[in-house]
């Protein structure tokens, strides 16, 4: 493969994550553009921040063709349900993710829950409301909690709510369907059963036909120890996941198999990175939820163990030709602990002065990746609620969580704060 020119949509660690495995092979790299990028990826050799938002189809479609990109790479869920890749199919462009049509299975919970009904697939028992006066209706009526209540529309990960008893659960549903918490995507919702189990995070690539799946991972996605507080778009991650890898036919043949099935069934066909949120439980698998890219900050822990360069991945999958491709991986145990802005995940602070990355990536195995950061007069600040996302690799998972806490320790700036028990029930 020659040098190829690649543009990477997004600004948060995931995207730093997807750049810094482009880099490891810099013999395929001619140039990365990042639109927007961070402060992380405009201090990077061989790229470069371009001021264009990830919802500005045209400048992107511009930007690409006036700079002969060869391949584009889309990193969050916005720009893939508002039709990005189908409008630079159009305009003759190479895009790694999937079409509007099939994205909608992120896009839309209601949308998702309804097709795993339609062909079997094994998820909670759902009903789907767009009056808030039959939501309450119909929670008087119900004798179980905690349910799970869900906006339709994408949330940025934070769409999802428990609520232990009908009070909390009455005004959740005044908060979402009234009060708009989550805007426009909380016009319809779902509410379903809340399940217990052991979760896993399973992330798939996908060519419309071949799929290859990534190491399985573990989320955390409370903003409290203990899997407490609000939901968040994720404080950390770990894997593989030893316990996951009997699940892996079932995985396979009730999961993977079915959502890929019925997405090319209903004219959707998927190409791009399928992802899967599911809970073990004493039923057997579910799925939680469904999202049509890569996970934040899943992706920067599978980022480490990758040792298949990630350009010829995407082009196979663009290219239908995933299936003659084998991706290697790492053996080792891989964390990610997120240090956020204090206020995460509602109102915080941006501008605070970041210190202590040199000294972090000074320990064994550890990478820093960028999520809310700028680059200002030769200073990281941050700029985001999720900041920084502390990657930790090891021989085992002990030793990969050690790392990565030791480097989340090295690392300050004004109400700092992380999860100190990622990891926790990972074995």
């Amino acid at each position: 493969m020659s040098p190829k020119t690649v543009l990477v949509i997004g600004s948060g660690g995931r995207e730093f994550a997807i750049v810094w495995m482009l880099l490891q092979y810099l013999g395929l790299i001619k140039k990365i553009y990042i639109a927007p990028g961070n402060g992380g990826t405009a201090n990077l050799s061989h790229c470069e921040n371009i001021n264009i938002k990830p919802s500005d189809k045209a400048a992107l479609i511009k930007f690409a063709k006036d700079h002969q990109v060869d391949i584009t790479i889309v990193g969050p869920e916005d720009p893939l349900g508002a039709g990005l890749v189908d409008d630079f199919q159009v305009a003759g462009l190479k895009i790694f993710g999937p079409t509007q049509a099939a994205a909608e299975i992120e896009l839309s919970k209601v949308f998702a829950k309804q097709l795993m009904a339609k062909y079997g697939i094994p998820t909670a028992p759902f009903e789907v409301f767009d009056d808030f006066v039959a939501a309450k209706r119909y929670l008087h009526q119900q004798t179980e909690f905690p349910l799970a209540m869900k906006a339709d529309g994408g949330a940025q990960g934070k769409g999802a709510h428990i609520v232990h008893d009908l009070d909390e659960a009455l005004a959740m549903v005044d908060k979402i369907m009234v009060d708009l918490i989550h805007g426009d995507a909380g016009k319809r919702i779902v509410i379903e059963k809340f399940l217990i189990g052991k979760e896993l995070s399973v992330m798939i690539i996908s060519d419309g036909t071949n799929y290859r799946i990534l190491p399985i991972t573990q989320d955390y996605k409370y903003a409290g120890e203990g899997d407490t507080g609000e939901m968040t778009g994720g404080m950390g991650t770990c894997g593989p996941l030893a316990w996951a890898e009997e699940l892996l036919d079932d995985i396979r043949s009730q999961i993977v198999e079915p959502l890929l099935n019925a997405l090319a069934s209903e004219g959707r066909p998927f190409v791009g990175c399928l992802y899967p949120g599911l809970m073990l439980t004493e039923d057997g698998l579910k799925v939680l939820e469904v999202n049509a890219r890569f996970g934040d900050p899943e992706m920067e822990s599978v980022a480490r163990l990758l040792k298949t360069p990630f350009l010829e991945i995407t082009a196979a999958g663009i290219e239908g030709h995933l299936g003659d491709l084998e991706i290697e991986w790492s053996d080792e145990y891989v964390t990610s602990i997120i240090i956020a802005s204090a206020g995460y995940p509602g109102a915080y602070n941006k501008g605070m002065v970041i210190t202590g990355l040199e000294h972090a990536e000074q320990i064994p195995g550890v990478v820093v990746m960028h999520a809310g950061t700028v680059l200002e007069d030769s200073q990281y600040k941050t700029s985001g609620g999720r900041v920084l996302v502390v990657t930790a690799i090891g021989k085992n998972m002990e030793e990969a969580l050690a790392r990565a806490k030791q480097a989340a320790e090295c690392i300050k700036f004004e109400g700092a704060w992380w999860r100190h028990d990622i990891g926790k029930n990972a074995a």
